[in-house]
């Protein structure tokens, strides 16, 4: 598979999700089988990358159709019709399909979904203008040393990135806590990204 992705030719956006779809690099370490979850289309300006479906989302084969994309669709004050449009939004999460859960909740997203696709998906969005990174594995990789030493530093860096990145927390209820010890986040920070994804879609 890592032949196939790194020396074929994609001519359009359709062969390459083809591809993207079958992937099975990673079957042999997936307790619920290789479902790889993107959301890719041409025109989108808005890139949002987490870190890999959940177990629900792994069932319904619908990138943040649980309580963490609820909350991140009010976050970004867009609705389901919208978030969806995948000429308007493409979610690409650093691994595409359900990991497996370890002992602290689901396990990290595996390497390999970014080392074979995300250049080649990333090369068929060219109108991308604004790109979410939820939580440390995304920052870690898409902002490299402008990343702080916690994800709570990075996040209250953002400005530094602004205004092609935007790095958030996960949304998870888990993280509700984190919201109650920093609410700055949705003081400061949530506003100004509402007012950059609406000013894109005007």
């Amino acid at each position: 598979m890592t032949d196939i992705a790194v020396l074929k030719h994609y001519p359009n956006l359709d062969s390459l999700l083809s591809d993207v779809r079958a992937c099975r690099a990673c079957e042999a370490h997936l307790p619920k089988g290789p479902r790889p979850i993107v959301q890719v289309g041409e025109g989108a300006r808005v890139l949002i990358v987490g870190q890999a479906p959940g177990a629900r989302v792994h069932a319904s084969g619908i990138p943040w159709d649980d309580a963490s994309g609820t909350r991140l669709r009010e976050w970004m004050g867009v609705d389901a019709k919208a978030f969806y449009d995948p000429t308007r939004f493409a979610i690409i999460p650093m691994g595409y399909c359900y990991p497996g859960r370890g002992n602290g909740g689901d396990l990290p997203p595996r390497s390999e979904c970014a080392d074979l696709w995300l250049y080649h998906l990333l090369a068929k969005l060219p109108d991308i203008e604004l790109t979410l990174l939820i939580g440390a594995h995304a920052q870690r990789h898409f902002l490299g040393p402008r990343r702080q030493p916690s994800l709570t530093g990075t996040v209250q860096a953002w400005r530094d990135v602004a205004p092609a990145y935007f790095p958030l927390p996960h949304p998870s209820p888990r993280n509700t806590p984190w919201l109650q010890r920093n609410p700055w986040f949705e003081q400061d920070l949530v506003p100004v990204l509402r007012a950059r994804i609406d000013a894109l879609f005007r």
